[in-house]
Order: structure tokens, then sequence, then C-alpha cells
């Protein structure tokens, strides 16, 4: 053994380490492009309704991004949509609507 009988060194630790942090990262972008999409779709749906926690969300989105009027560049949109995620203003809007999650959470 090359170990001389001591625990192996995972030379590529620090870099999975970081791709994971990269993965990581990407999720959060897509889910905040997807929250944004959907706060638009409902716009798109107008007059009629969603639920009660779905709207609650829709308006937390656009106190911050502005209804999709016509092209412009998406970046800035995101990165508020993504700053709603980590500031934990998306949790915020919904987690009245559902007494159970939030108790359980709570503990966490």
């Amino acid at each position: 053994s090359t170990s001389a009988a001591k625990e192996d060194h995972v030379s590529m630790g620090g870099f999975s380490a970081r791709k994971a942090l990269q993965v990581v990262e990407n999720v959060e972008t897509i889910i905040a492009i997807e929250l944004m999409c959907a706060t638009q779709g409902i716009d798109l749906l107008r007059p009629l309704k969603s639920t009660l926690p779905l709207e609650s969300l829709y308006r937390t989105v656009r106190k911050t991004v502005s209804k999709l009027e016509q092209d412009r560049f998406m970046k800035p949109d995101i990165e508020k949509c993504l700053l709603l995620m980590k500031q934990n203003k998306v949790w915020e809007a919904v987690k009245d609507y559902l007494p159970i999650c939030a108790h359980k959470l709570s503990k966490l």
C-alpha cells in the first residue's frame, strides 16, 4: 500500500466540493428563472386567480420584478428573483398557508 497503513488522501476532494457548489448555484439560478416565468404566466392568465399561497408569492415577486411587457435584458430580473430566494422571501410569502410544513421547518 502506498498509504503506509494510513487513510487514503483524496486529491480530487477540493475540486469536487467546488464543483458541487457550482451545481447548487446553477440550480438556484434555474429555480429563480422558473419563479420569474411562473409569475409571468400568472400575468398572462389574468383576470383568473390562483391559490392564496401562489397569489401571495406572485405579489412578493411583483414588488421587485415588473411584468415583462416588451423585450429587455433579463439578468437583473433573474438576480432579483434569486435574491428573493436567498433572503427567504419566497418562504415567507407562502409559509402561513402551509402550517404543517412551517411547524416542522421551524424546528430545523
